[in-house]
Formats: structure tokens, sequence, C-alpha cells
């Protein structure tokens, strides 16, 4: 493949990338399926390292991260980032309304456009595009002067890099970036048992992230973003905020639209608010309030701004999720890989019509900076579906009775030895054999993102462990009708659909196994990449340090835990009974020694009876890898019409060129069709 045609099949896949980020996040509607994004990234990845003059900084492969800051230089907004008066109540945001009316000489029965939006609890950012490419990204600041973040920025997948025409020739995009409750919850899990530092909600977490002078550290997080106003603009804007809502989301852009509503007057307001608060609880990402914004842009220029605050604007307040009680007593619960965390105990309080009795204290290091002792009066703060936080000691309240949460020497289930790594900080047990490590093991086992056992929770966990049914997640594959039988209230029918469940489990995706192992650092993504990379879970037992760091998005932490892992004889004596009892995941196991292992095969232009997918999961089935793009380590392409520079670059490396037809005997010889 000569520059010029690398620089077209860049250009083309870049095209193609873009596309198809704006149909998953912006518009919900992906066209493709993630393996197949996934291989066409990996293909623009394997040309740019060929060809490393095309990467361009609109290419989507600057997302992964740019190398560590020393400092954030600061940004000047063009225009300010104004913030928002708040109104708490009915009253208050009636007397907004009075003063719309009053400043603009409206009769007081008129009934204002307003545009009601969910008010994001996040962090507000600005992009600037000109000329449809991202060349600027910035924090609030102090509403006059931020920190530039681009790199950060560039890094979440909902961000363009490039807009969709036709586009403004420069455009200041305002936005607020979040993240979703259950990303948030998952990520925390993933912080404990790993030993590090949580955090206390999801809007410290997206600020912190965004905060890193290393993007790379940001391209890991799961931040999000929606878009919700403009800065300065060259170029015509349409007559109502409602309408730059839409143009928004045409130029490309994230755009909460379900959550934004265009009423009549303040009954309308009042109407959304309502409806909104009794969603509040339901909703996949925390929001404080609704921000209400005269939607004619024409009388927002005549209302104007005082102290940076716009009169055409306001932030309808929800109510304090947060009271005060007392933590009566702190219990420790020990995770699956050991972890010891403390959950405080409380005197039952009432917070948005839910009674509250337990709360997160996170680990020792956030009891140190709160100070918070047994005994105390503390602010408890619930957060939606988020379990509820110790956010403040009421210090002054004492009565000298409180008594301190030291550090556990023994494992409160077990007594075995707890230890605590100097970098960590949690502490572990460090029996192998405790039985609340044992059943937070076989629960993530079996959970719905792991192995799916449906109908095997804590209650039948339980009684398996207590009546010595099971040691270990194997054992599940050595049940019987008669085992469960021993369990009180157990018919035929519970007994066999339990049953069935652990056998389908047997050939569950390969992603989800290594899931399921419970591997430190190792979330769902992570263990969706490992299996793409690696193809079987040999090939994945048998990977060094150095070749998991080579991987996109496999940081060093990760790796050390991947290779510690499968270095444990007591993981891979587990990993052996599990073979041993007919557990062999979909795509994994069972293509390891194939005869088509350690060859590589490309797949270009049109077939005339095979799609190009299917082909691929065929050369997988046999032990092959398919690959995106054409290089010395390809042994074969595969080729229809209109094949293209994949096969010009092939005939240039002298790298053997199948038909379909000479593909499909290849197969067929080597025993596997």
């Amino acid at each position: 493949m000569n520059k010029e045609q690398a620089r077209s099949l860049h250009t083309e896949l870049c095209t193609e990338l873009h596309r198809h980020n704006y149909l998953y996040y912006v518009l919900d509607r992906p066209e493709i399926s993630d393996a197949e994004y996934d291989r066409l990234f990996r293909e623009l990845l394997d040309l740019e390292q060929t060809f490393p003059e095309l990467v361009t900084p609109d290419s989507p492969s600057q997302r992964v991260g740019a190398p560590p800051l020393e400092k954030f230089e600061q940004v000047h907004h063009s225009l300010p980032m104004l913030s928002l008066n708040n109104r708490k109540s009915e009253g208050e945001f009636r007397e907004f309304d009075s003063q719309v009316h009053r400043f603009l000489s409206l009769p007081s029965d008129a009934a204002v456009e307003y545009v009601c939006e969910m008010k994001m609890d996040g962090v507000a950012v600005e992009l600037v595009y000109r000329d449809g490419r991202l060349v600027n990204g910035s924090t609030r600041g102090d509403g006059t002067v931020g920190e530039k973040i681009l790199e950060n920025l560039k890094t979440i997948p909902a961000i363009p890099l490039v807009l969709r025409p036709p586009f403004p020739a420069l455009l200041e995009v305002r936005g607020e970036v979040y993240i979703d409750t259950a990303e948030f919850q998952r990520w925390n899990r993933e912080l404990e048992e790993s030993g590090q530092a949580t955090f206390a909600n999801p809007r410290n977490a997206a600020a912190g992230s965004l905060r890193q002078l290393d993007s790379r550290v940001t391209a890991l997080r799961p931040l999000n973003i929606f878009c919700y106003g403009v800065g300065l603009v060259e170029g015509p804007l349409p007559e109502r905020h409602s309408e730059l809502l839409q143009a928004l989301q045409s130029w490309g852009l994230r755009v909460n639209l379900d959550g934004s509503k265009v009423v009549s007057g303040i009954e309308g307001v009042l109407d959304y608010y309502g409806k909104l608060l009794r969603r509040r609880d339901n909703l996949p990402f925390e929001i404080d309030g609704v921000v209400v914004k005269v939607n004619r842009l024409d009388w927002q220029t005549d209302l104007g701004e005082v102290s940076r605050r716009p009169r055409w604007a306001v932030a309808f307040k929800f109510p304090p999720r947060q009271a005060e009680t007392v933590l009566q007593e702190v219990q420790l619960q020990v995770g699956r890989t050991g972890a010891i965390t403390p959950v405080a105990i409380l005197r039952p309080v009432e917070i948005s019509g839910v009674t509250v009795s337990r709360a997160s204290l996170h680990n020792w290091d956030e009891i140190a900076r709160l100070g918070v002792m047994v005994g105390d009066q503390v602010v408890v703060e619930r957060a939606g579906d988020v379990i509820p936080d110790v956010v403040q000691v009421l210090t002054e309240k004492r009565t000298g009775e409180e008594r301190e949460i030291s550090l556990p020497k023994h494992c409160p289930v077990c007594g075995g030895v707890v230890k605590k790594e100097q970098n960590e900080v949690i502490p572990r047990c460090q029996n192998p054999t405790c039985p609340a490590k044992v059943k937070e093991a076989i629960r993530h086992f079996a959970s719905r993102n792991a192995m799916d056992i449906d109908g095997l929770g804590d209650k039948y966990i339980d009684k398996l462990l207590n009546l010595g049914l099971v040691r270990d997640v194997a054992d599940l594959y050595s049940l019987t009708t008669e085992d469960f039988f021993r369990f009180e209230r157990m018919g035929d029918k519970l007994a066999a659909n339990l049953l069935s469940a652990i056998e389908k489990s047997k050939s569950r995706p390969l992603h989800k196994f290594i899931y399921a192992l419970g591997i430190r650092n190792v979330g769902e993504h992570t263990a969706k990449i490992l299996a793409s990379q690696f193809g079987t879970l040999e090939n994945l037992m048998r990977a060094n340090f150095d070749e998991l760091r080579t991987l996109f998005e496999i940081g060093p932490i990760v790796a050390k835990s991947i290779v510690d892992f499968f270095k444990s004889d007591e993981n891979i004596n587990m990993i052996h009974k599990l073979l041993a009892r007919g557990v062999s995941p979909a795509g994994g196991v069972r293509r390891a020694g194939g005869p088509l292992t350690g060859k590589t095969f490309v797949f270009t232009g049109t077939l005339p009876t095979l799609g190009r997918k299917e082909g691929q999961e065929m050369v997988e089935r046999l032990g092959g890898r398919a690959a995106g793009s054409v290089s010395r380590k390809t042994d074969y392409v595969v080729a229809g019409e209109e094949a293209g520079s994949k096969l010009d670059k092939a005939r240039e490396l002298g790298i053997t060129v199948l038909s379909e037809e000479e593909f499909l005997r290849l197969l067929e010889k080597e025993g596997g069709q």
C-alpha cells in the first residue's frame, strides 16, 4: 500500500468511526456490533502504526490519551460561563417569573414560554470547534478563566472530535460531564476490591477524572456528557433555545432532548418539576433540580445578566437528600478478594421518603478524613440508588462517650490475619478459605454479568455453604438433584431449574468467564478486551506482563493483577477443576489447539456467498485470528470483488491471496468444516 492509498483508507476509517460514534452515543441507534466497531478501530490503529504521519488530532485513535502534562494551561472564555441563581421553593420561582415579566414589560397574565431541562449533577466544561474540528476544551473555572483539559475531554467517546456538517465556522459549546450511577457503583466496587480510595459521589469522581494530568488515566474512566448551550458562535442561530438544542444534536453533539421540555408559563414549569422530582430516583444519572430558561433567544439577550448570573435562567433545586442521625456501630464486610470495608449502622432516619439505616464509610482513610467515631451525630446524604454516605461529623454535639473506629487486626468472619499493603487503603483477610471470601466469590461467579446462573441467589448460596455442598465455584458443577432436595421447600421443578441454569452456564462467552474468575482490577470491559485479544483461555494464561501492557487500555496495575492471578497454584487448580467438570467458555477454550492456531486472516472486498463476519467467525472457531488490516504478520488475505488497498498491500508483501472458494477448500482440508 502506498501513502496515497493509506491516506484514502485512513480518511474512510475515520469517517466511518465518527459516524458510528454519533449513532451510538448521540442517537442511541447503533448499526454495528461492539465487536465490529472494535475491528474497525484496530484496523485504524494498525494503519497509523504503519503510517504514523497519518495521525491527526481528530483521529478516533486520539481518544486513548496523551503523555502526561506538567500542569494545566489557563483558558479565557470568549463569553463568560455564567452561574445560575438557585430557587428552592414555588414562591421563589414565582418571584423569578415576575422578574422576567417586569424586565420584558409583559402583562402579568402573559404566559412566558420556558424550556425546562434536567439539572445534571456534574462538571461544567466548554468545547471549542473551529471549522468543525475540536480544537480546545476547558473547565468552567471562575466563569471567565478555566483550565485547558482538551486531551482529557478527547477521551470521552460521546464528545465528537469532528462535527457533522453543515456547522458554524466557530462553535463554543457548553456541557456537563457526568458519570452514570451504575457505572459509578461498578467503578467504586472495583476500586474497593483493588485497595484504592473510592469516590464519595459521581460528581466528585467526574471532577477528579477531568483534572488528571495524565489523560491516559481519564480514558479509563466512565465519563459521559450532555451539551446544553453555546458561547461564541460564528454563524446564524435559531430563534429559540429548544431549536438550538436540536441544532447541537444535528451537529453531532450529545443533548438530553428526552429530559427537556418546552412549557407554557409558570404552571407548566411546576408541573414538569413535580413529575421530574418523582422520577428522580429512577434516572440512570444524578440530577439535583430543574434548569428553567426563557425559550426565546432574543428575550434572553434583552434580559441580560447581573453579577455573572443570567436574568433569563434559574436553577429550581430539589429538596436536599440529607439528614442528621447517630452512627450507632460499625460493621465490617468481607469481599471476594478479602477486602474488608466498614459500614455505618445508623439510627434509622427518613431521607426523601426512604428509611435509611446503613451508610458507607468506604475505608479507614475516609474515616480518618471525616474524623468520625462510633456514637457521633452525623450528616448522611442519599444519592439515587447509591448506598448513602456519611458526609459530615457534627463534632460540636459530642458527649465524650464516642469510640474510635480502629483498623481490624483479625478477619471479622474467620478470625484470620488481616494485612494492609503499603500502597493500598483497604485491609484484606489473608485466609484463602475464609467463608465470606468463598461466598462472595460464588456470588460474583454466578451473577448476571458473569456466568449468569439464574436463580442462584444469596439464600441458596448460604444454604450450599452451610450444608458443606460447595467449597468453591467449581463445586457448583458437581451438584445433583438430591443435593438440592436437602433444602427446605425445594420441589422437583425448582431443583431442575437450578441444575439447568448451572448446565447452561458451562458455555458462556469467554469474556464472561474471565470476568467471573474475579481477577483483581479486571472488570467487565477489561474482560472483553482480554477475550478479544487472546481468543482462548490458554493464550491469556500464558501471557506475560509485557504482552499485556501492549494492549489498549491495559495499564501496569491491571497487567500485574492478571499475571499474579495465573501464577497462583490455587487459581490454576480451580480453573482445571472447572474445565474438568465441563465448563467450556464459548469461543474460548474450545478453540485452543485448532488447525488454524497461529494463522492470521484478513478479509477484504465482497465475497460471493460469505459475509465478512461469517468468514471471520469460521477462522476464529478453528483457532485462527481474524485481523482488520494487512501486515507482515498476515498469513492469508481472503479477497472478493472491489478488494481495494488491502489486496494491493497483500501482493506487495507477497502474502497468499485466496478467493472464497479457495478459502473454503483450505478449511475443508484442515478438517474444520
